[in-house]
């Protein structure tokens, strides 16, 4: 998958192919041909989840859907996350609202669930990321928030990867909506 890991003699004599992300629906076209044909019992929730945890990557989204078939024998949200581990997309995106409602303490009871849960805050922060982008609220507060959770990923990455240091993102996005006090 990564040139740099080959030899530069392999490498000479390779060419590199880069492929774009594949669109929800391309995933979801073959998914739905491979259910049909396998014979796989489905909600329409999984088959979503599943085109949400590959993140535009065929490959992922073929092994998601085997592994929780394997695993579970029923392809529905539930199941896709215990499979592939990552925070439900439904709690992050009330966590999300509980911010913009400027509800700290509901956002934070969710966050709390989710760390002792034991996601990692990469994984929690990325989820985040990929729910906001879609998530229905005014552009320029996407915008805000979006900078925000960019700001908190580097510090993450950086090593600062605190329950401390998510609630900071929570009470910032709480911010962003909330009325300016009066002076």
């Amino acid at each position: 998958n990564y040139a740099s890991v080959s030899s530069e003699p392999i490498q000479s004599r390779c060419a590199v192919l880069r492929y774009t992300k594949l669109t929800d629906s391309q995933i979801l076209a073959r998914l739905l041909k491979i259910v049909e044909k396998e014979d796989v019992p489905y909600t329409d929730d999984g088959l979503e989840a599943i085109i949400f945890t590959a993140q535009g990557d065929m490959r992922q989204a073929l092994n998601n859907l085997q592994s929780t078939y394997s695993g579970f024998g029923f392809i529905n949200s539930e199941n896709v996350f215990k499979v592939c581990d990552e925070p439900h997309p439904l709690l992050v995106k009330e966590m999300i609202q509980h911010c913009i409602n400027a509800n700290i303490d509901e956002a934070y009871k969710i966050l709390a669930h989710l760390w002792r849960l034991g996601y990692s805050p990469e994984d929690v922060i990325g989820n985040i990321f990929r729910v906001c982008k879609t998530f229905q609220m005014p552009e320029y507060l996407k915008l805000e928030f979006i900078k925000e959770i960019g700001y908190t990923h580097m510090k993450i990455v950086e090593g600062v990867n605190s329950l401390l240091q998510m609630a900071g993102l929570l009470a910032r996005l709480c911010q962003k909506t909330a009325a300016p006090a009066a002076s």
